[in-house]
């Protein structure tokens, strides 16, 4: 697969592609190559302005619900056509390897796209309860601002809902990985949206994100991110009483229970550690033992560890490619170097690059952390896993919840009922339970600073409405 320079020189405002006011590029860079592979506008705050105010002259508050499912359904067949483009997007942009690309880097995206067209065909927009007739109306201009972990992901969990409830939309990027979302962006031109509806700015978050939290005429503000990011947007946001919904980082435990199947649990924990290469905020990234099975698991968790291959992310051998960037790559170092001082044993995997050219990492392991340490309880968004003993379920539901996240998580135990029991203790958006599959219809979100409000399916679209009552007098 080979993936041409990719150069957009303008953004996507009022329905059409416009010089920015803005001047010069982002570069994008392959990490697996270090190579520059394409730019992205560097846009400013009056290019925001004008965005938004485009957003606003489209914001139609008494839009039909027929016009919003013609609209919503344009833009997912629209999408869909381009996914395989997309895939290989993602791969150049931040190095996702071609089975993630092409599966959960664009296949959830549509998943959850077609969950939002259902939950519309049976949304009740109006409830009478006692003498009250309840109305749910469009929020308004959303301002979306999306990561480049899951790049399409992140942007369809966000437009997808603000045009199914009637919103319009100015959505900032990341510049890791715009490329996949300005090609997104041009489907929803091909779907031929009215101007407006939806629009592009790139460019640096302390200038463009900034910009949309703060905006006056921004009636609402989706964000994911880092935590530190998320509260400076909820700073901003707060200063216009907009609303914001954040959905920031993670340090999700993964408890296993005695009588669990330790082999399994330990399987499917390390696959979801090291997808995406770590780079996930929903991420296992502590495992959680009892004492008495801990040599076990640690065993199992080795042979686990040898079958993730990491490579260029074109093989389709390749589990695990390059880190995003170089920044994302010297940070996720700079854990797992603090960890080794700390003295956590190292399992398997370090900080040394494993290639000359390219952010590559070998998939790492550390027993004996200490929950309390960093490694135990900041976020590294890297293929690092701690693996922690404990002592019994109190033991363990205390270390599951010391930390100041709470995003998502599993419980694995001899029944659903015992894995449920635990669960409930957990302070966390979201767990599996025994290997449950992914919902994309279910709520996801989090607890503590693991942010606010919840996305996806009917919870996820509800964020995008207002709520109006009307008092009416009772017929004699």
């Amino acid at each position: 697969m080979t993936v041409p320079n990719f150069e957009h020189d303008t953004l996507f405002i009022d329905g059409q592609w416009v010089t920015p006011s803005g001047s010069g590029v982002i570069d994008v860079v392959d990490p697996a190559t270090e190579a520059v592979i394409g730019h992205v506008p560097n846009g400013d705050v009056a290019d925001v302005d004008t965005a938004v105010a485009s957003a606003r002259r489209a914001f139609d508050p008494l839009i039909t619900v027929a016009e919003r499912k013609d609209r919503l359904h344009r833009v997912i067949d629209a999408m869909e056509k381009r996914l395989p483009d997309i895939a290989d997007l993602i791969t150049a942009e931040m190095g996702a390897p071609v089975r993630i690309a092409q599966t959960v880097q664009t296949q959830v995206p549509l998943a959850v796209a077609r969950g939002f067209a259902k939950v519309l065909d049976t949304f009740e927009f109006e409830e009478r309860i006692g003498n009250s007739l309840i109305l749910r109306e469009p929020y308004g201009v959303v301002g979306a601002i999306t990561p480049w972990n899951y790049p399409l992901y992140q942007v369809v969990a966000k437009v997808l809902p603000a045009i199914a409830a009637g919103c319009t939309v100015v959505l900032k990027p990341s510049n890791e990985a715009p490329l996949s979302v300005f090609a997104f962006v041009e489907a929803c031109e091909e779907a031929g949206l009215p101007p407006g509806t939806i629009n592009v700015v790139s460019g640096p978050g302390r200038v463009i994100g900034e910009r949309l939290a703060s905006h006056s005429d921004v009636d609402f503000v989706s964000f994911t991110g880092s935590t530190g990011v998320g509260a400076r947007v909820g700073e901003l946001a707060g200063q216009s009483i907009k609303k914001v919904a954040l959905e920031l980082g993670g340090k999700s435990a993964n408890v296993i229970l005695e009588g669990a199947d330790l082999a399994t649990a330990v399987k499917v924990g390390v696959g979801n550690a090291f997808l995406n290469g770590g780079q996930t905020c929903m991420a296992w990234t502590r495992m959680l033992v009892p004492q008495k099975l801990y040599g076990e698991a640690l065993d199992l968790i080795e042979g686990a560890v040898a079958r993730y291959t990491v490579g260029d992310p074109r093989d389709p051998a390749t589990r695990i490619g390059p880190s995003a960037s170089r920044s994302q790559f010297d940070t996720v170092r700079g854990f797992i170097e603090r960890a080794q001082r700390d003295g956590a044993r190292l399992l398997a995997g370090g900080a040394e690059p494993i290639r000359d050219v390219g952010f590559f990492l070998a998939p790492t392991v550390f027993a004996d952390v200490d929950p309390d340490s960093e490694l135990g309880q900041e976020e590294v968004f890297g293929p690092v896993l701690a693996v922690i003993p404990y002592s019994g379920s109190e033991d363990a539901l205390r270390i599951a919840n010391g930390t100041s996240y709470g995003l998502s998580g599993a419980v694995w135990g001899a029944t659903d009922d015992d894995a449920i029991a635990f669960a409930r203790g957990v302070q966390t958006g979201q767990l599996d339970i025994n290997g449950g599959a992914y919902n994309p219809a279910a709520p996801f979100g989090g607890y503590k600073k693991s942010g606010i409000g919840r996305e996806l399916g009917r919870f996820g679209f509800e964020e995008y409405l207002q709520t109006k009552s009307l008092q009416l007098k009772e017929r004699s």
